[in-house]
């Protein structure tokens, strides 16, 4: 299940394009108040709503993980998020369209949907006691009936065009650290995405576990695809890619996604932070600039624990040397979610720049925050939502 969309939910009124403050729909003012009732009983509304779904609808469980754990609440915090934005198409629609793309990899198909909207309506009539009534569930079966059509027919669009998933064989496994891994994969079909995004990913050892991973490259001529895999305690995915995998290992991918990706309209200089292994993206737009003949300057704060942890600095400092408007500087210290920026925050001026952000979640949010402090505007700086990433931890 993929993440919910970075711009936080505005519960009184949002503000459109055009500029003027929209109030909320009857509909939406329903829905947020029953989202407000349940958020400090979330882990008994999502108990219950899988075993709605799973007394009534056995014959869906072999399209979960084995062990619960391991997926959770993403399924109904998904979908709650969704309908937290339901006054917000700019927002819903592309969300709802990952999502209905992203889940034809689980084997989902339109009759499961209806299977999840009772599960959904059932759960929340039964822990939203206060807020709920007829009027109240009216607007929740509109809102899902809506939402449940845009993913649908997002993943019909979707099957013209693509496969549900893409087998990839292991074709090398460099183990750079004790901990880190670049594993380089061949898809069994031609797979297209773009510099700065990621994708979903599945090991033979746990089936319907899926985790995201950056790509750390661009696109290449050999249609090759490189992750850089860093295990994690009790991560199950990490651990088997960094120490199980091997050459032959077949995993498989899930469509691309993402928007953390070059404007090549414009050129402006490019600031990109990366924390850990949060480089890989990063190292995947500096070879888009460079293969698109852009000569903006590129400015990038890498940063790790230690400087064995800089697992990647020989190619970046190599990347240095052939291109004169690529700059890298390593950054090391225990604490990376504050050093990081704060070490960004000593150089510039940087408001001139888009900024790209990519690392451990909390040194996302202490670099978003940063960089607005230093003067860099919102909408200039790009990130995946840091849920999204907290599925790579696995």
């Amino acid at each position: 299940m993929d993440a919910p969309p970075t711009r936080s939910a505005r519960r009184t009124a949002r503000i459109p394009s055009g500029g003027g403050v929209v109030e909320p729909s009857p509909d939406a003012v329903l829905i947020r108040r029953t989202l407000e009732e349940i958020a400090p009983i979330a882990d008994r509304v999502t108990s219950y709503f899988y075993a709605l779904v799973f007394t009534g609808h056995p014959e869906v469980r072999d399209m979960f993980p084995a062990a619960m754990d391991a997926q959770r609440d993403r399924l109904l915090k998904a979908l709650l998020t969704a309908a937290e934005h339901i006054d917000d198409p700019e927002v819903l629609v592309p969300y709802l369209r990952r999502l209905g793309t992203g889940h034809r990899k689980y084997g989902t198909v339109a009759g499961h949907y209806p299977v999840v909207g009772e599960a959904l309506i059932g759960a929340l009539s039964r822990y939203a006691q206060q807020t709920w009534g007829p009027e109240t569930q009216a607007a929740w079966v509109r809102a899902y009936t809506t939402m449940s059509q845009t993913m649908i027919d997002a993943a019909a669009e979707d099957e013209r065009e693509s496969p549900a998933c893409w087998h990839a064989e292991v074709v090398s496994h460099d183990l750079r650290t004790p901990d880190i891994a670049v594993l380089t994969v061949r898809p069994d079909q031609p797979y297209a995405f773009l510099a700065g995004q990621y994708t979903s990913l599945e090991t033979p050892w746990w089936p319907r576990v899926w985790r995201h991973y950056s790509f750390a490259s661009a696109p290449r001529a050999d249609g090759l695809l490189c992750f850089h895999v860093k295990a994690v305690p009790a991560g199950w995915v990490s651990n088997a890619l960094v120490r199980h995998a091997r050459p032959g290992d077949v995993l498989r991918l899930g469509p691309p996604a993402g928007s953390m990706v070059v404007d090549h309209s414009t050129d402006n200089g490019m600031l990109c932070l990366g924390g850990g292994t949060g480089i890989a993206p990063i190292k995947a737009l500096i070879e888009d600039v460079a293969e698109h003949g852009e000569r903006r300057p590129v400015e990038v704060f890498f940063g790790a624990r230690s400087d064995g942890d800089l697992y990647d600095k020989d190619t970046l400092l190599g990347l240095q040397r052939s291109h004169p408007w690529l700059s890298v500087r390593p950054v090391v210290g225990a604490g990376l979610a504050s050093q990081l920026p704060q070490a960004v925050g000593e150089h510039g001026p940087w408001s001139s720049y888009d900024a790209f952000v990519s690392g451990p979640p909390a040194m996302i949010r202490s670099g978003v925050s940063e960089l607005k402090r230093i003067g860099i505007p919102g909408d200039r700086i790009r990130f995946d939502a840091v849920e999204e990433l907290v599925g790579a931890a696995g």
